[in-house]
């Protein structure tokens, strides 16, 4: 006898930008034939995603700066959502990120909570993360790390890991998409491309100076930055440097993949990251990844898995290497700090170590192959369907 469907909400603040935000569309149309899904927001402004065919709530509660306003903004948050969750009759709630968490297990009624702790910023705040413990049903997480921690820290046995998904062929064919705003032109011209938005999590900093060691081996180099914010302070040490010219800051592309695609090397430079979905998708892309190896994240994609419990055994406490780490899918250098530095004479160790790996690709044609093969073959591990069954078999405990 067929049963019908439960009805499962997705949490998520904003449908902007961002990993968790991309993970909560594809989730909810990765489970469409299982539940009757709907997304939650607490504001529709700048939506950057493809809503087409989903059913998204927005409860209008924008965020406010102030201690006073985020709080006030809470009791609203809580108080909208808990009335929806009871008048469609949720059945399970799963929130992206902390402050969508917050608001889930605040306004739990009947339905069954789940939280996502997607990033290690997500891990800073230990009242937090108790709450959340305490109050979900289960903590869903993209990073073995992060399950680790909670195990050691936390002493909290409930809690999964699932890697985003990765649509290897949606990626190829938005990158097939003509642009003709590329900035760099040339048979001789090798692009180092990164996707962040201007955050002092992403390191860009790092990586703008890491280049102007690169340029001066390879002055055919350039370097092509995608994503939002103000880059004016980025512009000026590369002016600084003398490599205004060599560098590009393209802003938010809603289709950044072409841009990927025409590029010979990518890197991700963050000092903090969940599960860099962009990594995977410049991967899709046979792009060569270089990543900081942040405390969650690029170290499990770029590692086979002889290689990533090696270095847990190694450094069973989860940080950083100190020496460059070439795996079998990428290359991970030592994580590079947080604290923003626009000083063009001021170029750090592990600033240097990135510019010498880079070097290394680019010395190398045969090796630039190579890693392009293994970057495209990791790619296809991550796969929709796959996800599609493990997330289903956690929501199938609580229905």
């Amino acid at each position: 006898m067929k049963t019908s469907k439960k009805n499962l909400m997705l949490m998520v603040p904003m449908l902007h930008q961002g990993g968790f935000e991309r993970v909560c569309i594809k989730t909810a149309r990765l489970l469409k034939d299982y539940y009757n899904v709907c997304i939650l927001i607490f504001s529709s402004r700048d939506i950057n995603f493809d809503i087409t065919g989903l059913e998204v709530i927005d409860i209008d509660v924008p965020a406010r700066k102030g201690l006073v306003n985020k709080v006030i903004n809470v009791f609203k948050r809580v108080n909208k959502v808990k009335r929806i969750k009871k008048e469609r009759g949720i059945d399970i709630a799963y929130s992206f990120g902390s402050s969508a968490n917050y608001v889930n297990v605040l306004s739990k009624g009947k339905e069954s909570v789940l939280t996502g702790l997607r990033c290690q910023t997500d891990m800073d705040n230990k009242r937090e993360v108790k709450l959340f413990c305490r109050r979900s049903a289960q903590v869903l997480s993209c990073s073995k790390e992060i399950v680790r921690q909670l195990l050691s820290d936390y002493n909290y046995n409930r809690s999964t890991f699932i890697y985003n998904p990765l649509d290897v062929e949606d990626v190829k064919n938005k990158a097939a998409e003509t642009i003709d705003d590329f900035p760099f032109a040339g048979d001789n011209i090798k692009t180092i491309s990164c996707m962040a938005r201007n955050d002092h999590i992403k390191g860009i900093w790092h990586l703008v100076k890491a280049f102007y060691l690169v340029q001066v081996r390879h002055p055919e180099c350039r370097l092509l930055v995608m994503g939002a914010g103000n880059w004016d302070r980025y512009k000026e040490m590369a002016k600084k440097l003398g490599i205004r010219d060599k560098v590009a800051f393209m802003g938010l592309k809603k289709n950044p993949f072409p841009y990927v695609a025409a590029s010979d090397i990518y890197v991700c430079s963050s000092n903090r990251e969940g599960f860099p979905n962009a990594v995977l998708e410049a991967m899709a892309l046979k792009k060569p990844v270089i990543s900081a190896d942040c405390k969650t994240g690029p170290r499990e994609i770029l590692l086979s898995e002889d290689e990533y419990e090696d270095l847990i055994k190694r450094i069973p406490d989860g940080s950083s290497i100190t020496e460059p780490l070439r795996g079998e899918y990428g290359t991970l250098i030592p994580d590079m700090d947080d604290n923003e530095d626009f000083d063009p004479e001021n170029i750090i160790e592990e600033e240097r170590m990135l510019s010498k790996e880079i070097i290394r690709l680019l010395d190398d044609e045969e090796l630039l192959k190579r890693c392009e093969k293994k970057s495209c073959e990791r790619a296809l591990c991550f796969t929709p369907e796959r996800y599609r069954e493990s997330i289903h078999e956690i929501l199938k405990r609580y229905e």
